[in-house]
């Protein structure tokens, strides 16, 4: 791409990049508030747990398993009445955001469960033993000694969200897919295209090697 080109087109893509960090932003945040309380309670209400509940443990596996099964795009089309209703709007990088936080939600709070399933049964055991109430455990033990594989599960569902905002951004939703199918693909300029994928590229790659370098940080083994 020529420097005439690509200083042309830098304010849509500023403007791009900026709309696909606000999409996987707001997602994020719903899926960290959300998705870690729905993680914490599908580890400890399953069978042998301190809170066993098999009631709720299999209502809550069953709509995540739902959720999660449906591809993106289709999630999206099916949510446009309840983003319509919620917001007023189906278009705009605000309103990507809605299925992009209900699809974040079940996939976090999936990979909290993993990683809370990684914890040592002694240590949940010995504090059971001692007489620690649920919320203590919780929040004493099962988080701190968990919490480099829920990074890491953050890290894994941020890169996730970029892949599925650039799918949003396809059908009105803003962000970098929608800059690459506008002026890329519609236009057929291979160019625009190539350029999106590099920031994508850098994106994840800006991603990954925070998220590593948390999860180091606050790795106790």
């Amino acid at each position: 791409m020529s420097i005439d080109s690509l200083l042309q087109l830098m304010p849509d893509m500023l403007k791009a990049f900026y709309e696909t960090l606000y999409m996987v932003g707001i997602s994020l945040a719903v899926a960290i508030v959300v998705g870690i309380p729905i993680g914490i309670l599908l580890f400890v209400s399953d069978k042998g747990l301190f809170a066993e509940n098999r009631a709720l443990n299999g209502a809550l596996g069953l709509i995540a398993n739902i959720i999660r099964s449906i591809p993106f795009l289709i999630l999206l089309v099916l949510l446009l009445p309840f983003t319509q209703w919620m917001l007023g709007t189906t278009i705009g990088p605000t309103a990507a955001s809605v299925p992009l936080s209900v699809a974040a939600i079940p996939f976090y709070a999936r990979l909290v469960e993993s990683s809370l399933r990684e914890v040592s049964k002694g240590v949940i055991e010995a504090a059971v033993a001692a007489g620690a109430k649920p919320w203590l455990i919780i929040r004493e033990v099962l988080l701190p000694e968990a919490k480099s594989g829920i990074i890491s599960g953050l890290t894994i569902t941020a890169i996730s969200l970029l892949g599925f905002s650039a799918m949003a951004g396809t059908v009105g939703g803003g962000g970098i897919g929608d800059l690459a199918i506008r002026f890329g693909y519609y236009r057929y300029n291979n160019e625009v295209l190539f350029t999106t994928v590099i920031v994508l590229v850098v994106m994840v790659q800006l991603i990954q090697w925070f998220g590593d370098w948390a999860a180091r940080k606050v790795d106790k083994r």
